[in-house]
């Protein structure tokens, strides 16, 4: 009896990138990549379409990022498992991708076997990270745990971290709603939310603080 394939669409905005991945994992029979996409719009009708196991994830990418794919794509395929694949390395954006949903994050230079053991595993139902994630997410200490009353990244939840850093490269509340298909009231209200939770409350410092949380270079 034939082993079942574990399916997999890969979104990724690089066609070299693309290629590069697909050929690391084209040689391993228990794999199949049937699809892949240059972002999160575009993988989300190719993720209902195609029904994949597991969805290797970038985070950079034009129209929608990995943070909302991810987000939308366990809240409209909750079956399928989102492993982030990234060259970022951020504590924030760790965080802030396991908040959203995703299975376990990859660093892009790792092994084809460590990725092939990291679809498999997140495929199985468990987490995987990579050496570089884990001692990025566990080599820091939790400073929502030093002081309570200091503004956190984390208390923004991934529309939020989304409309920010549009907002911080430049954007009106009505190119954000443009942009994530929203109106321009729910781009405002989403604004004050994030002044709010960061008690940041002019256009310089939503910009500082994006940079400094690398959420725009």
């Amino acid at each position: 009896m034939t082993e079942k394939k574990i399916r997999v669409v890969l979104v990724d905005d690089h066609a070299l990138v693309q290629e590069g991945i697909i050929a690391r994992l084209e040689n391993e029979p228990s794999l199949e990549v049937v699809g892949a996409a240059s972002n999160g719009a575009e993988a989300l009708p190719l993720v209902a379409e195609l029904k994949p196991d597991v969805v290797l994830m970038d985070i950079s990418m034009p129209v929608m990022n990995g943070f909302e794919a991810t987000e939308r794509l366990r809240a409209e395929q909750p079956n399928v498992r989102v492993l982030i694949l990234t060259m970022h390395e951020s504590r924030e954006y760790i965080l802030k991708l396991i908040q959203c949903g995703a299975a376990g994050y990859v660093l892009k230079d790792v092994s084809a076997s460590e990725l092939v053991n990291a679809i498999k595993t997140v495929y199985s139902g468990a987490t995987y990270f990579s050496a570089g994630v884990s001692q990025s997410l566990f080599s820091q200490p939790d400073l929502t745990l030093q002081n309570d009353t200091a503004p956190q990244q984390d208390a923004l939840t991934c529309r939020e971290t989304e409309v920010l850093s549009l907002l911080a490269g430049g954007a009106s509340n009505k190119e954000v709603a443009r942009q994530l298909a929203i109106s321009v009231r729910t781009a405002e209200t989403h604004r004050q939310n994030i002044k709010n939770k960061l008690d940041i409350h002019t256009a310089a410092g939503l910009v500082r603080y994006a940079i400094e949380h690398q959420l725009i270079d």
